[in-house]
């Protein structure tokens, strides 16, 4: 079935959704790497002409901006989305990939730091051309991390299939969708978003390509720890319900550990044992006030969740779009 699907499909325009948030150290090398790798792809007939690179400035506040605009005045390859504030790494790459669905055949999602190896490209492009709407890009190892992100990490991952999480690990943003799985996305409409976690959910064909992760050349991840804690945190309440059910469990064993604490005090009592028993007074009442406050604050994420999504904002408002179609007249 696949098989036919692939016969019948024809060279697909691609573009390259790259997010940006105070890259000028990296986005001129960024701009030229890209530029030159969907050029050879035009050139060996992998994508058509008129594909382009659409870069999405998630509120910068150093010259990222000035200097795409330089970029994509001398070469119409270049397209801009720029957002009117940070509205953070996930919805830059949907507002990338909901306004590139309107002249793309796929999208490939990148990170402007040139670490996810864009020569995978090609094993992306020839996934699709086998039949899947969906490709993941799945680094080969972490030895680029240190030991605290390779840690953290792994355990994220497992605790995420835990509750019943299906995203792939070691899977971030770098990912081909068609036009066919972006036009489903788009039916998505919650403001809490988690890629990674949702888009394995829409059950359309898809594949893996492996890719290893080169050193950044200049400057620094934006990626901070409250950044990556945010995005667990996200991934966590968005898609799992698991936590409060395992409060309730929680709940439950602590109500047994209390009946057990009454039953050895009611003994204590009649053995004529009265002395009071501070030590265990201040464990007991410690432990019950520990596990009350994360309990509460486990549901104050959901019911701060809930609280967001009801309000319906916008998950991102575009300030300008710059776009040209190529000197021969194609999108």
């Amino acid at each position: 079935m696949i098989d036919m699907e692939s016969s019948a499909r024809e060279i697909p325009v691609l573009y390259l959704v790259v997010p940006c948030y105070n890259e000028e150290e990296m986005i001129e090398r960024s701009a030229q790497v890209m530029s030159d790798k969907l050029r050879r792809l035009m050139k060996e007939g992998k994508v058509k002409a008129g594909s382009k690179v659409m870069f999405v400035n998630d509120g910068s506040k150093d010259n990222t901006l000035k200097l795409l605009h330089k970029a994509a005045e001398k070469d119409a390859i270049f397209s801009i989305i720029s957002l009117a504030g940070n509205y953070g790494h996930q919805s830059a790459i949907l507002a990338g990939m909901m306004m590139a669905r309107k002249y793309a055949d796929v999208v490939v999602t990148i990170d402007a730091d040139l670490q996810q190896d864009i020569e995978a490209l090609d094993n992306f492009l020839t996934c699709y051309m086998n039949g899947s709407e969906i490709v993941y890009g799945i680094r080969n190892d972490r030895s680029s991390d240190n030991i605290f992100k390779k840690t953290t990490a792994l355990a994220y991952y497992k605790f995420m299939h835990m509750l019943g999480s299906n995203v792939i690990t070691n899977h971030a943003d770098y990912r081909l969708m068609s036009k066919k799985a972006l036009d489903a996305l788009s039916e998505y409409q919650e403001t809490n978003l988690f890629l990674r976690g949702l888009i394995p959910t829409m059950g359309f064909p898809s594949d893996v390509v492996y890719f290893d992760v080169k050193e950044r050349e200049a400057g620094h991840s934006k990626y901070t720890l409250s950044k990556m804690f945010t995005l667990a945190m996200d991934g966590i309440t968005s898609m799992s319900v698991r936590p409060l059910r395992m409060i309730a469990g929680l709940g439950f064993i602590v109500c047994l550990f209390s009946i057990a604490m009454c039953i050895f005090s009611l003994v204590d009592w009649a053995g004529g044992n009265t002395v009071p028993g501070y030590t265990t007074s201040i464990i007991v009442s410690l432990m019950m006030g520990g596990i009350t406050l994360f309990s509460l604050g486990i549901i104050g994420e959901y019911i701060g969740k809930i609280y967001m999504e009801t309000k319906k904002r916008p998950r991102y408002i575009i300030d300008t779009f710059v776009w040209k179609e190529d000197d021969n007249g194609t999108a």
